[in-house]
């Protein structure tokens, strides 16, 4: 990963421009188990994977609460993503306190921000290898943000972050356009279901992923693995469902193209220039 020795030093440019332990940072977030978040008008769910370094560990928590109307999802450092909450649980305490109000979310995130970037102007410090998801409500609506830690933030419909979370992009572009009407059951399955497509083969359970809501008359919390392993159950049934229902058809498309390659046969000699037919 070395490149040249433009890389020693946070605030060192290189000629083309870049600051590589910025880039170092971002690619630290890229390693880490995959984070994804999805809203509509009223609600905003976030999803992770858990990931245990060994079969005897348990798996580090990746979703925290910040206040009642705002939770992060983090991917990266999760050491990192635990200071950066607690600074964002700080900062609601004390907006609340002073104002009596809960703190609008994206003044907060911009907050995280300006925390972000001064890591990248300071030769003493280090850029925070972690990316975080922040869901929140306020009296503007729903919104899910990144924070990045070159400190740019972006504002998203629904995104993903973390290893081999391209796979629940994809998903999630393909589906984004009916997330804005979409209803809190359905944004968590589509949740569960992004999640699943960063797994790349492996069994999902309740066990690997941790779900968490927020929205209108609902608080964020953590969703409990029973009431996650029902959804995925449900996904398997009706997988199980749709199987049968096309094999049949196979069948039926297999009989009508034999039928179709005996008559062609039969009538070889007066046939013989046409095309056959789509099946």
């Amino acid at each position: 990963m070395f490149r040249n020795q433009y890389d020693t030093d946070v605030t060192t440019w290189s000629p083309a421009g870049r600051l590589f332990q910025v880039e170092y940072a971002m690619e630290a977030v890229k390693q880490g188990s995959a984070a994804i978040g999805l809203r509509s008008k009223t609600h905003v769910v976030l999803g992770c994977v858990n990931k245990a370094n060994s079969e005897l560990s348990s798996h580090q928590k990746k979703i925290f609460k910040v206040d009642d109307h705002i939770g992060v999802a983090i991917a990266g450092l999760t050491a990192d993503g635990r200071v950066l909450s607690r600074y964002m649980r700080n900062e609601c305490i004390n907006y609340s306190f002073t104002y009596d109000s809960p703190l609008p979310v994206g003044r907060l995130v911009v907050q995280l921000a300006d925390k972000a970037q001064v890591c990248t102007q300071r030769s003493w410090k280090r850029p925070y290898g972690v990316g975080l998801l922040v869901a929140g409500l306020d009296e503007s609506g729903a919104h899910l943000y990144y924070n990045c830690p070159s400190g740019n933030y972006f504002e998203y419909q629904a995104f993903a972050i973390g290893s081999r979370s391209q796979a629940a992009k994809t998903y999630l572009e393909r589906r984004f356009e009916n997330f804005t009407d979409s209803s809190r059951d359905d944004l968590v399955k589509d949740a569960i279901t992004a999640i699943r497509e960063t797994l790349q083969g492996e069994t999902l359970k309740s066990s690997i992923c941790t779900i968490a809501v927020v929205g209108v008359g609902e608080p964020f919390h953590v969703l409990d693995q029973g009431t996650v392993q029902q959804i995925i159950d449900t996904f398997e049934i009706a997988a199980e469902q749709e199987d049968p229902a096309t094999e049949p058809d196979a069948a039926t498309g297999q009989e009508a193209a034999t039928e179709q390659g005996t008559a062609a046969d039969q009538g070889g000699s007066t046939d013989e220039g046409a095309a056959p037919m789509d099946i």
